[in-house]
């Protein structure tokens, strides 16, 4: 690193936020391909920030780079400064029947049943100019998030990273669904007979578990597994004329009553859906009311006794 020194004052907030875009994405060229400016004008830019800060900010490691730990104490006040300066910027009103932009949403096949829908009808009626993608959240759902792919990550989410803003929506609890002509469907279904049934489970993919998995894990159990299946989609159909049973969300369970049986499962293991965003949108008008509206329609979601 050359020993001449770029004055610190003459760095705007473009160069500042390209620092803080290649320390979440870890690369240079993805950080560019962010800004839509080629991998040079980063590459140039992290070298001014590198005299004017008098550290190399980022170095090499393995195939990859890393942070030094002069650039975690700068990318930290970096961020406050951004977060302040766009909030200064943004117009305090917001009218959501004349707003115009695009919000990403990372979630899974729950969130995309219980709140999607109504989410949209809401969307179209009171602010038709937003446009809404939604991303697969499995596995990458934090990722998303925190690269800037997306604006919000709805699920049960594990982590705790600092940095993160959450609220909790709703809470929810495992039931058993099954053919109504399934012997199992008369009566109480306890452990015994529900560790014995023959069951179709979610996978969902990944290395993620359903908490009622979780549970029987933790009891040392097992479950008589002979079918899985990526998603619950279909499973109403796929349970039918057969002595399969599956255990779902309740809310989940709810969508799908008029082609199956509902039973409370012996393990129901009880698990919160979160709303999780960063501070990149932690200030914006159009977010802020986004988010409003999505915590009042987990709000008005039924359970399954409703």
């Amino acid at each position: 690193m050359s020993s001449s020194r770029v004055d610190p004052m003459a760095m705007d907030f473009n160069a500042l936020r390209t620092m803080v875009l290649v320390f979440d994405t870890g690369s240079f060229s993805v950080a560019a391909e962010r800004l839509d400016v080629n991998q040079s004008t980063v590459s140039y830019t992290i070298e001014r920030l590198r005299k004017a800060f008098q550290d190399p900010l980022f170095v090499r490691q393995g195939t990859g780079i890393a942070a030094t730990d002069r650039c975690h104490d700068v990318v930290a006040s970096v961020r406050e400064m951004i977060e302040a300066y766009q909030d200064l910027s943004r117009p305090r009103d917001f009218d959501p029947g004349e707003a115009t932009g695009v919000v990403s949403i990372s979630c899974n096949y729950y969130e995309r049943l219980v709140i999607l829908p109504k989410l949209m009808r809401l969307l179209r009626k009171e602010a038709p100019g937003l446009t809404v993608n939604v991303h697969q959240a499995f596995g990458v759902g934090g990722q998303q998030l925190k690269q800037g792919n997306s604006d919000f990550l709805m699920g049960p989410i594990r982590f705790n990273d600092s940095g993160l803003y959450k609220r909790r929506i709703l809470n929810d609890e495992y039931v058993c669904i099954m053919d109504p002509a399934n012997p199992l469907a008369e009566g109480v279904l306890d452990l015994d007979s529900y560790l014995g049934a023959s069951h179709a489970v979610v996978t969902y993919g990944g290395n993620w578990k359903s908490n009622y998995l979780l549970e029987v894990e933790a009891k040392g159990l097992s479950l008589n597994q002979v079918l899985g299946v990526p998603s619950p989609a279909d499973l109403g159909q796929i349970l039918r004329g057969t002595d399969l049973i599956s255990t779902l969300p309740s809310r989940m369970a709810g969508m799908l009553k008029k082609d199956v049986v509902v039973r409370p499962c012996p393990l129901p293991a009880p698990f919160d859906i979160d709303l999780v965003w960063t501070s990149r949108t932690h200030h914006s008008s159009m977010h802020s009311w986004v988010r409003q509206q999505i915590a009042q329609i987990a709000a008005d979601v039924p359970s399954i006794g409703d």
